[in-house]
């Protein structure tokens, strides 16, 4: 199977995007339990893919980021823009809340990742960063979708271990206060039901799939 780069792999995705997957559905669960109430505050959705995450969140602004035009296509409208997660056209000290959803480990340093995140959110408030575990790569999962002709492509992914992820943080001004992981339980039955892979759901339970961060912008 050949790895496509994130951003042809998101083009040939963006049609069929929308429908929830296992690892979508943890991952919702998990940003859920750590991020603060949103009714108020200023969003951003840093890799934000089609926005439908953006449509739900109830910010008093949500902005989305994603470098794909084809995701974005697909948003039904709002406040998109097309753009890497390491340059972000954004000014300083913009948001309250920054997510960076399943989206770093596409990028090979999360280094200027960080330091982006860091940037365009104020002293004092939220980033919440989620990853494809490093236990799920190494029990052999990979970050794959059907494209429009049903074949199976594999994503490029580089895995971030949590202490990298901390550390790299940690330098662009942001500090750890939470942690969460994502495991194949039963939340997930039915996904691996209608996969008729009941037999994996029984062998992977217990495996974490998901890697949640949350992060308090330090105040200068």
């Amino acid at each position: 199977m050949t790895t496509l780069t994130a951003q042809e792999a998101y083009r040939l995705w963006a049609p069929r995007y929308e429908p929830e997957t296992a690892v979508s559905f943890l991952e919702n669960r998990l940003v859920a339990s750590l991020g603060p109430p949103l009714a108020e505050l200023r969003l951003l959705d840093a890799g934000c893919g089609t926005g439908r995450r953006l449509r739900d969140a109830g910010a008093a602004l949500g902005v989305g980021i994603d470098l794909t035009p084809e995701m974005l296509a697909g948003s039904g409208g709002g406040l998109l823009a097309a753009a890497d997660l390491r340059a972000l056209p954004l000014h300083d000290a913009a948001f309250d809340v920054a997510w960076c959803r399943l989206a770093i480990g596409h990028v090979a340093d999360p280094a200027p990742v960080y330091a982006e995140l860091a940037r365009v959110c104020r002293p004092g408030g939220t980033v919440v960063v989620t990853d494809f575990h490093p236990a799920a790569v190494a029990a052999g999962h990979r970050r794959t979708f059907r494209d429009a002709d049903g074949r199976v492509r594999e994503i490029e992914h580089h895995v971030h271990a949590p202490e990298a992820h901390a550390s790299l943080a940690a330098a662009a001004g942001l500090r750890l206060h939470a942690r969460r992981e994502g495991r194949v339980g039963p939340v997930l039955r039915s996904f691996y039901a209608r996969a008729d892979r009941l037999g994996a759901y029984e062998e992977q339970r217990g495996l974490p799939l998901v890697l949640a961060l949350a992060f308090r912008r330090v105040v200068p």
